[in-house]
């Protein structure tokens, strides 16, 4: 399948394994970048310019095909060096960053310099406008459904992708609801020309994941997700587990940041990643869980999304137009 995506990137399938904290290691990347989609790994991950060097180093020894690295910005409160970190990243060679969180433009101009396409994570169109004006190589429209932060103007997917294709002339990523070829074959139809998944690439066998977490996002429903931080401006979209219940329950009552940040802190949401513990932080997963059933490889899944997204497109779509 060739999209403008596919042709920018130079990987076969437009698929990308966006980059999520704690999770985008250098092996997740390369499975996925290995499976013929893009694997994406984050530099916050990492912790800090020397070990992204190593970490980079890493997924080049485990992949020849293209792989992303993802840089978040002021998503932390812990103060982050980031041209270290831009630094390390166009000295390894890295071809492909994805942005996230604030603007990118402090970083174009030696992105530009060494041949870096980015692509920019938007939740809002007037957003990937302002990205595509400073240059970068594509957009990653992020829908309501999202994990993470999806901003605060609860736009789902069905609209905001096509909105956004019609006011951008560079390639669009769907991000947000899809984990499937039916959410592939929806969003080429919407107008974007490839799909960036987080939920589903957290349940594959390579994710460096509990086992317990995998299956607890494999038995939820599409209603087992909560939204918090509405108050403080900062929504995000969490698994619905007691933590996420507090949280809201302190927000109604009118309290502050400070008054739950010991809940959701970062030592907390490891506990639930490395111990199967899914009542120990906040577990950050999209609406999408609800349609995750099995934990497959990378391979498998980007596989079985490709296979079902072509029998969408050829059989049954094509099959509803009369000759």
């Amino acid at each position: 399948m060739k999209t403008r995506l596919t042709e920018l990137l130079g990987i076969e399938h437009p698929i990308i394994c966006g980059g999520m904290m704690r999770v985008g290691t250098p092996e997740l990347a390369a499975a996925a970048s290995n499976a013929g989609a893009l694997g994406v790994m984050t530099a916050l991950t990492s912790g800090s310019p020397e070990q992204l060097e190593k970490d980079i180093a890493l997924a080049q020894s485990l992949t020849d095909k293209p792989f992303a690295v993802n840089l978040t910005v002021g998503v932390v409160a812990t103060p982050i060096n980031y041209d270290d970190l831009v630094d390390v990243i166009v000295k390894s060679g890295v071809k492909i960053v994805e942005t996230a969180g604030r603007s990118p433009e402090p970083f174009m101009e030696i992105f530009n310099a060494h041949g870096v396409k980015v692509i920019h994570k938007c939740v809002a169109v007037r957003h990937a406008l302002k990205a595509e004006k400073l240059g970068v190589a594509a957009v990653s429209i992020d829908g309501f459904e999202c994990a993470g932060h999806p901003g605060e103007e609860d736009v789902p997917g069905l609209i905001l992708i096509p909105a956004a294709a019609n006011r951008l002339s560079i390639p669009i990523v769907a991000s947000g609801g899809i984990a499937d070829g039916r959410g592939l074959a929806a969003a080429l139809a919407l107008g974007a020309d490839g799909i960036n998944m987080g939920t589903r690439f957290m349940v594959t066998k390579e994710a460096p994941i509990h086992e317990g977490i995998k299956q607890k996002i494999v038995e939820m429903d599409e209603t087992q997700t909560r939204l918090i931080f509405r108050s403080f401006r900062n929504t995000a979209r969490v698994y619905k587990n007691g933590i996420a219940d507090k949280v809201a329950e302190i927000e109604a009552q009118g309290g502050e940041f400070g008054d739950v940040h010991e809940m959701v802190s970062g030592k907390n949401q490891e506990k639930a990643w490395s111990t199967g513990d899914i009542e120990a932080g906040m577990v950050t997963v999209g609406m999408c869980g609800g349609l995750i059933n099995d934990i497959p490889t990378c391979e498998e899944l980007v596989n079985n999304i490709m296979s079902d997204a072509e029998a969408i497109i050829k059989q049954r779509l094509g099959g509803m137009v009369a000759a």
